[in-house]
């Protein structure tokens, strides 16, 4: 048997399993026997995801080998079907066989070892339950709702940021669907966001107001990717955006807005002319006003300093904007005051160059979001997705001397396909998602990602418990001991005693465990169920006792918490106000 690298134990917990209970053996092992003939493996197939284009970056030539009958194959090599991963279940221990070495990083050959230890009856112990995801419905057309929601709540999913732009105009049909899908996030205990593209606004927007369309720097109407921008420098398009989203906030059960992205997209910055904003007549005209320089000579090789300038000028803008529209956004609380505000920004601070291809500037930005109580979502861009999880500490790192004592600050990871050359996979999946999630949740209080359907359906079942951080082990007497930063869900079966009292939170298959070290044991025999449980809530969970019939529950949330109660088999959602309370729930 080869000796095998570290890394494939790191996946595994990362994934929220215990590494202790599983046997890797790799190479000839004990009932894996190779054969005289030999394969070069470079593309594999698994059955965790059989579509998924899994690529080694060296080729490596393998002997073929014999299984045992016992065991499961669950990756072959492409072309000739020859086994290189299996594994079976013996009494607790899982026996688990790779061909070669699954590589330092754990993941970099065999992404799906987790979900393959899933399959062959491994479970993780604690899910978080405080995730955010983004949710396009462009994508989810023909979903039922109520599916999407149980779904998303099973996978940790705390609050959803729906792309509002799609609903900017009132439309019955469209309307009555996006009612149920907030009706059905409620009743599982997620909270709803609407999520804002400014300068996109709508696609009617863009085709009913083509005078207030922004320009590129070659003069063409800025349709960048599927974003078609307005000039919000201008006032009457300001004023009508504004009447637009009040309205917008107005006709939907929100429970917060994420102002997401407000700057001048563009990757290549003026490097790229066709892509480079804002060229309106509006700003042109106010960059000359206010620095006495020519916006035709922006991009003169002869006049360098003037392209300094405007850069300057456009991050001063954007800013502007961004202080505009929280201050707008705050103000819509007075009709809604449990209205919770986002703000997503890319981070500027480990790619520099953000500043000036985009104007976005967080070190500016993130005072004004602590003054109206708005979450900063860091969104790491594109330029170091190929960095993979490592990437996290260094930002946490990075934003640490900027963020305010007491300020909500998140991270938001983007599960999406790479234009880099990256390996096993284009889209970040299995073992490389599961450290992602746990990289990001040990750097940041809350983590956020983009966006739902772009998490595999092979993934989901392990995300809840990839991104919780708390440490559970066994005590005698089937008692457990939880360490958890955060509340969090553990895997229990049947009546349970939090730290020696009865405590009636829980599904009967799970119960919800505040933040802190605690102690997780059976009920005794005489020990009677209670009537009322709360199935499930997704603020901070700080106490919970029984009493009379009825339940005190003790909490913080920035939005509205949503308790699930259950009595009688029957359960009902109730909505509570943000801030810190304490509750009586009958």
């Amino acid at each position: 048997m080869l000796p095998v690298s570290a890394g494939w134990r790191e996946t595994i917990a990362a994934a929220g399993l215990d590494p202790r209970r599983v046997t890797l053996l790799t190479g000839a092992a004990p009932g894996f026997q190779p054969l005289q003939e030999t394969v070069e493996v470079r593309s594999v197939v698994d059955r965790i995801a059989p579509s998924m284009s899994i690529v080694w970056e060296q080729p490596v030539r393998l002997a073929r080998f014999q299984v045992p009958e016992q065991a499961t194959v669950f990756t072959r090599e492409r072309w000739s079907g020859a086994p290189l991963a299996a594994g079976y279940r013996e009494g607790e221990q899982i026996v688990f066989w790779t061909a070669v070495d699954p590589g330092q990083k754990g993941f970099e050959r065999f992404p799906y070892i987790a979900q393959a230890l899933v399959e062959l009856g491994l479970r993780p112990r604690a899910a978080t339950r405080s995730l955010w995801s983004f949710f396009d419905s462009s994508y989810r057309l023909r979903a039922d709702p109520e599916y999407l929601a149980a779904r998303w709540r099973r996978g940790g999913i705390q609050a959803l940021h729906i792309a509002a732009w799609h609903y900017w105009e009132p439309d019955a049909e469209r309307d009555a669907w996006l009612a149920r899908l907030i009706e059905a996030c409620h009743r599982h205990a997620i909270t709803a966001y609407a999520w804002i593209e400014f300068p996109h606004v709508s696609e009617r927007f863009w085709q009913d107001h083509p005078e207030w369309r922004e320009k590129t720097a070659t003069g063409q109407d800025a349709h960048l990717d599927w974003r078609k921008l307005m000039n919000l420098a201008d006032p009457a398009c300001s004023r009508a955006i504004e009447q637009g989203l009040l309205d917008l906030i107005g006709r939907f059960d929100w429970d917060g807005v994420n102002l997401g992205e407000l700057y001048f997209e563009s990757l290549e910055g003026a490097a790229n002319p066709a892509r480079f904003t804002p060229f309106n007549a509006t700003v042109l005209g106010r960059f000359e006003a206010e620095t006495g320089m020519k916006p035709g000579r922006i991009f003169d090789p002869a006049h360098r300093s003037v392209l300094k300038a405007f850069l300057d000028f456009r991050a001063e803008l954007a800013h502007q904007l961004q202080q505009q529209w929280l201050a707008r956004l705050a103000a819509a609380r007075k009709a809604k005051p449990w209205l919770d505000l986002a703000f997503t920004h890319v981070d500027d601070r480990f790619d520099e160059t953000m500043r000036d291809k985009l104007g976005a500037d967080a070190a500016r930005l993130l005072p004004v979001a602590a003054r109206h109580g708005a979450t900063f979502l860091v969104e790491d861009p594109a330029t170091i997705w190929h960095l993979g999880p490592v990437r996290y500490e260094e930002l946490a790192r990075r934003y640490a001397p900027l963020v305010a004592q007491g300020q909500s600050i998140a991270v938001d990871i983007n599960v999406v396909e790479r234009y880099q050359d990256v390996y096993p996979t284009k889209h970040i999946t299995g073992g490389e998602l599961f450290e992602t999630l746990r990289a990001a949740a040990k750097a940041f209080p809350k983590v956020a990602v983009y966006f739902e359907n772009s998490i595999l359906p092979a993934d989901w079942p392990l995300v809840a418990s990839s991104a919780s951080l708390a440490r559970v082990e066994e005590l005698p007497g089937g008692s457990l001991a939880v360490d958890s930063p955060q509340p969090v869900r553990i895997a229990w079966s049947g009546c349970a005693l939090l730290d020696g009292r009865l405590w009636p939170a829980g599904d009967g298959s799970s119960i919800l465990a505040p933040a802190g070290r605690h102690t997780i044991s059976p009920c005794g025999g005489d020990a009677a169920e209670p009537t009322l449980r709360l199935r499930d809530f997704n603020g901070e969970l700080l106490g919970l006792r029984a009493e009379d019939g009825a339940l005190i529950v003790q909490y913080a949330s920035a939005s509205r918490a949503i308790a699930l109660l259950t009595r009688d088999g029957v359960t009902a959602a109730r909505l509570l106000p943000p801030g810190r309370h304490t509750v009586r729930l009958e």
